[in-house]
């Protein structure tokens, strides 16, 4: 970038934003200065002598925060485009100030186990994101002992299930199998992600229904409680890797608190675990069914209290979507419906309005979307204002209101858990790599895993 000082007039610039900020201090007004699609200056003064070739000012209900990074969405293209696929699950993004993805690897025909398999994902992906975009690998047992090679084509970790995971192409491992791959990635320091439920410890013979009560008896946390405690002990045995488990029932926390071994964290599914609570879900409405389940309202504000002390330190939403027609299949049969949550554009409303009535500031709830999330898959390039970030942003008017309308979201297929309700938060603008976002713009680029420089003696 070619910026320079002259009579004190710091020009060049393509773009200065000013008004209130989130900065990795906290939130004060500012003023941003972006060259080359990364932030070349940050003033701490919003009317300092910026010259640039467009000066904007946000309005005073509007704060400029980091584009979110969501590490956990299912796009399931290709193969099953029908219920989600890379044009609208990124413009969906875009609208939400999603600025980067992480692609799951099932739900898709073929599931991303191979560097094959990986080949076929991006070329589907390629010229229709919105938004930048990564990619999982997975790890299911017939790929066993040859993770290394998806690792070095390029994937940001893995993501494996212990229970069933709903598709009969992405099988789970088993207890041995979660051994030998941790043992594998231990030699590499791959990451891995864990759906977190013991099937051992899930009830049998559960016939479905209409009453939530009854789907939820199906999914204990004592599943949940039982995985993560062998996680925890596979990591503390290889003593390497990277692994993080989804989990959404409180009784886990303690798992994975101050004591958990080195690289072992947990993370909750937040458009779900901070936003909806049991009580909420009426029988029959399976637009809530998702595993682990929605639990009650005690659980979430124990996950809250784990945000606050730091044994959770992100959140994403785990956006996984399908035809309307699999999600009330059965007619409200939970038995029957497919479960999974989409709500990827509006996992930033979701999360605020929780988090507003519990008195917690933006800047914390940006940390955990942004900040946090792109360090935790090394993308050290985003999720913060600060001089040499990508200027990747959205402008955000936290106190405006929105009633959710499926028919006006993004994504695919109109049908939402978040169906009616009233969230704080509305993004206004999304810019990426310092230019915005327009309707129908795909510029986004496909991102390999970062690979850390190795210094050498001169």
């Amino acid at each position: 970038m070619d910026v320079g000082t002259v009579g004190g007039l710091m020009s060049g610039l393509d773009l200065v934003l000013r008004g209130r900020v989130v900065l990795p201090d906290g939130e004060r007004l500012a003023a941003v200065g972006v060259a080359d699609g990364r932030i070349a200056v940050v003033a701490g003064q919003h009317d300092a002598p910026l010259a640039a070739r467009e000066d904007r000012t946000l309005g005073p209900d509007e704060v400029l925060i980091p584009g979110l990074v969501d590490t956990h969405v299912h796009v399931n293209e290709p193969g099953r485009t029908e219920w989600e696929g890379f044009a609208t699950a990124t413009a969906a993004a875009a609208a939400g100030g999603v600025t980067t993805i992480v692609d799951m690897p099932l739900n898709s025909i073929p599931p991303t186990v191979s560097p094959e398999a990986l080949d076929v994902k991006r070329a589907a992906a390629a010229g229709v994101a919105a938004v930048d975009v990564g990619f999982w690998g997975g790890a299911i047992p017939s790929n066993l002992g040859r993770l290394r090679a998806l690792h070095d084509a390029g994937v940001f970790g893995f993501k494996c299930f212990l229970a069933p995971s709903g598709v009969d192409e992405f099988p789970h491992l088993d207890r041995a199998q979660l051994d030998a791959a941790l043992d594998e990635l231990a030699d590499f320091d791959g990451l891995l992600i864990v759906h977190a439920e013991d099937p051992d410890a899930l009830p049998h013979g559960y016939g479905g229904g209409r009453g939530y009560a009854g789907y939820l008896a199906s999914r204990p946390d004592e599943a949940e409680v039982a995985a993560v405690e062998h996680v925890v002990e596979g990591v503390r045995r290889t003593g390497g890797g990277r692994t993080s488990c989804t989990c959404r029932a409180r009784r886990c926390c303690p798992c994975c608190g101050p004591r958990r071994p080195r690289g072992c964290g947990s993370r909750p599914r937040p458009a779900r675990t901070t936003s909806l609570d049991a009580a909420s879900v009426p029988d029959g409405a399976t637009r809530f069914k998702c595993a682990p389940p929605i639990r009650d309202s005690r659980n979430q504000d124990l996950l809250w209290e784990a945000l606050d002390d730091g044994t959770i330190d992100l959140v994403v939403t785990d956006h996984s979507p399908s035809t309307v027609e699999l999600k009330t299949a059965g007619g409200g049969d939970f038995g029957v419906a497919w479960g999974g949550i989409a709500g990827l554009q509006l996992g930033l409303a979701a999360v605020w309005t929780q988090a507003a009535r519990r008195g917690v500031p933006l800047a914390r709830v940006v940390g955990w979307m942004a900040t946090a999330t792109a360090r935790f898959v090394g993308l050290d390039d985003r999720g913060a204002i600060a001089p040499g970030r990508r200027a990747d942003l959205a402008v955000v008017a936290p106190d405006a209101e929105l009633v959710v309308d499926p028919a006006r979201l993004e994504h695919r297929n109109p049908v939402t858990a978040y169906d009616g309700a009233r969230l704080r938060g509305v993004v206004r603008e999304t810019w990426l790599a310092g230019a915005p976002v327009r309707p129908g713009e795909r510029r986004g680029a496909l991102l390999d895993r970062p690979v850390p420089a190795v210094l050498t003696a001169p």
